[in-house]
């Protein structure tokens, strides 16, 4: 089942006499389930894709339908609703509030869902549990490491089941540890949430946890790869054989 797709995704910036164009007509699809990482040069427009599939950004042209719905023409307050609904973020930064608990901040899009005390309760709990952070759910963010808090922005991101789950290089600011910690735990709710995954990396070792990667250059689609039955080891020597032809790989503003 078709989770997300989009259609002739353009996006431009600057005007008429100074355009930019970062997107050149794109189309993609991403199937429920899947673990879909998106890698490309600096420059390449691999995170302008990224916002603009998951609302942060809107397209210049084309369609973009998250569960069959077309978000491209939402208009802000339903955009806002589908987004609390829908839509899951990991950001490289963590963004987590630091006056609130991991507890309070995972709990957060629950805060505006109609979801009882005792059901948000058994969520918290469960993933909590699942992410290795119910020890220190009574903690603040300046009182954990670097790898704890990106966990507790994995679990925020989980704990109102969304169609689809953003993450905006969340192993970026992470010593390798974390990051692979991470990362396997983003696998197993993958595969045991059936949860729909995109993420935007530079990293191979990262893009290798995922069952699909895209490449983009120059604003479209270059190449894509899937795991299948291969182990991850032989996932990343493909990843890394396609990322030397495209060049290398590096860390981007945009």
């Amino acid at each position: 089942m078709i989770i997300l797709e989009a259609a002739k995704i353009h996006k431009s910036y600057g005007s008429k006499l100074n355009k930019q164009e970062v997107l050149k007509g794109i189309d993609l699809h991403i199937n429920q389930g899947e673990f879909v990482s998106i890698m490309g040069p600096s420059g390449s427009g691999k995170t302008t894709l990224l916002n603009v599939l998951s609302s942060i950004d809107q397209v210049s042209e084309g369609s973009i339908k998250i569960q069959g719905k077309e978000i491209t023409n939402m208009k802000e307050k339903q955009l806002a609703e589908f987004r609390k609904k829908h839509l899951g973020f990991i950001f490289q930064e963590y963004n987590l509030l630091d006056t609130l608990t991991v507890k309070e901040n995972v709990l957060l899009p629950l805060s505006v869902a109609k979801v009882s005390r005792k059901a948000a309760e058994k969520l918290f709990t469960d993933l909590a549990n699942e992410l290795g952070i119910y020890e220190i759910k009574d903690k603040y963010p300046n009182e954990i490491s670097g790898g704890q808090k990106q966990r507790t922005s994995a679990a925020r991101a989980f704990i109102h089941e969304p169609s689809v789950i953003f993450a905006d290089e969340p192993t970026g600011a992470l010593d390798s540890k974390s990051a692979s910690d991470l990362l396997n735990k983003l696998a197993y709710l993958n595969q045991n949430r059936n949860a729909t995954i995109a993420m935007v990396t530079h990293d191979p070792t990262a893009a290798s946890f995922s069952s699909r990667v895209i490449f983009i250059k120059d604003g479209r689609i270059y190449t894509q790869l899937r795991k299948g039955d291969q182990s991850r080891r032989s996932f990343f020597q493909d990843i890394m054989k396609t990322q030397g032809v495209l060049g290398g790989v590096h860390h981007e503003s945009k």
